[in-house]
């Protein structure tokens, strides 16, 4: 059987149109993801600049807390040494007309807090003196300056009876 010349040119022309159909279907098919790529181009090129503000923001405060961070390690002394707080003890005492009858001080401890570790000792002070003497002790302690920063104390526990009180505080060192 012999296939005639406009045969070959029909089933030609069918398989052009096929392969056209084909390649048309792909080309369109490119053309989209083309323009939702440029879609999604323009959308992120319109929030680079809010983007690398807040990144230049986020730096800044970065740098700000790193400062803050190595201005406060450097005031935290990096041990307590409980004689020097001994000695604030008894001038904060002298000051407040109080009698102090005891100081026990146990050894430092580690205590992290977040990513920061503190030497923390606890020191547990007894008073005798007038009620009003001895609150004013106490009220010296949080908010003197000998046990502020560069130190920070925390009374924790007091118990009262009379003319005595018994007073625990935890004084914190920065723990490089």
């Amino acid at each position: 059987m012999k296939v005639s010349k406009k045969v070959w040119i029909i089933v030609g022309i069918g398989i052009f149109a096929v392969v056209l159909g084909i390649l048309y279907m792909f080309y369109f098919r490119e053309v989209g993801e083309r323009e939702q790529l440029s879609d999604r181009l323009e959308a992120a090129q319109t929030l680079l600049p809010g983007l690398t503000a807040t990144r230049e923001e986020l730096e800044d405060r970065l740098a700000q807390a790193t400062s803050s961070l190595n201005k406060n390690q450097a005031e935290f002394p990096e041990s307590v040494e409980s004689i020097e707080y001994d000695d604030d003890l008894f001038e904060i005492a002298d000051d407040c007309n109080v009698d102090i009858t005891s100081i026990t001080a146990s050894p430092p401890k580690n205590k992290k807090v977040g990513a920061v570790t503190y030497s923390v000792s606890s020191f547990t002070v007894v008073i005798s003196g007038d009620i009003d003497d001895i609150l004013e002790f106490i009220y010296a302690i949080r908010t003197g300056d000998d046990f502020q920063l560069p130190w920070s104390a925390e009374v924790t526990v007091v118990s009262t009876s009379m003319k005595t009180a018994t007073i625990r505080l935890d004084i914190y060192g920065y723990k490089r």
